[in-house]
């Protein structure tokens, strides 16, 4: 009979769905790991699968490198102007510090590594793709002229497609003032440590990236003058593979080490000592 017929209804999940926001993974550029992104920032932006080491920001470098509370920035107001008139160029640098900030290509601050006073200037491919312009050559120069003043080291990380073309014989120019202010810290005897990221290419390779007392890199970072079509073509003969790899720089003598992110500050305090003749800080191997 219906009246003693239980009517069967479909009842819904008690689950409730939760929505996970689409910034909180990471895929990895290089192999296509995906994992939680505070995995990655945990990590250095290191991929956990494959070792790659990701590009990171300048400001990232800094508090990678530099004490907690230890460090101020140094010429914030030097900006990029139009010297030449090159068409659109206004329009690059104001989306440029719209999109990667007011810092130009390069920050530079002051303070200390390992409880030592040093100079850092790490170049920022998200502006404009880590250009060489007048703004980056002039800050690398002040910053080396406070070295000299104060006695203190200098590091530069470099990340950089070359020259800025926008700014013509002027960026040129950088190379030579730079390697200029860089002898006379080598003269006496002030310790510059040069650092290679991904990418390190162009004039910036071709000048202060690879005149360091020591040059360092991190792992897979690719370093040259030239792409390698540009070579083939010139030399006229196949090349070979990776030969603008850190590794295979570090094997035909052109680095002094490789150095993975995580232990980059360790070696580069560690390093720094060794050269300025210094007891390491407590709490620091030195070995």
């Amino acid at each position: 009979m219906a009246w003693f017929r239980k009517e069967k209804k479909t009842r819904p999940p008690r689950r409730e769905r939760l929505e996970i926001p689409p910034d909180v993974w990471e895929k990895c550029e290089a192999c296509g790991h995906t994992d939680i992104r505070e995995k990655f920032v945990r990590a250095f932006n290191v991929c956990p699968n494959c070792d790659y080491h990701r590009r990171i920001r300048a400001l990232d470098y800094v508090q990678l490198l530099m004490d907690d509370a230890s460090w101020e920035e140094t010429d914030a107001d030097v900006r990029s102007t139009d010297p030449l008139g090159f068409p659109d160029y206004q329009a690059r640098l104001k989306k440029a510090r719209t999109t990667a900030g007011e810092m130009d290509a390069i920050l530079t601050v002051a303070g200390k590594l390992g409880e030592m006073p040093v100079n850092l200037g790490v170049m920022d491919f998200a502006f404009m793709g880590g250009s060489m312009g007048s703004v980056v050559g002039e800050k690398i120069a002040r910053l080396a002229t406070r070295s000299l003043e104060r006695k203190h080291p200098l590091i530069v990380v470099s990340a950089s497609g070359g020259a800025r073309m926008q700014e013509g014989v002027l960026s040129l120019m950088q190379m030579g003032k730079v390697s200029a202010v860089l002898s006379q810290l080598a003269d006496r005897r002030i310790p510059y440590v040069s650092v290679l990221t991904n990418p390190t290419t162009g004039g910036v390779s071709a000048s202060y990236a690879m005149l360091g007392d020591a040059i360092l890199a991190e792992p897979g970072a690719v370093i040259g003058f030239a792409g390698p079509r540009v070579i083939k073509q010139t030399l006229g003969q196949d090349l070979p593979e990776g030969f603008q790899t850190a590794e295979f720089l570090l094997d035909h003598g052109m680095l002094d080490l490789v150095s993975h992110r995580k232990d980059l500050k360790q070696t580069l305090g560690r390093l720094l000592r060794h050269m300025s003749g210094k007891p390491a800080a407590a709490g620091w191997a030195t070995t």
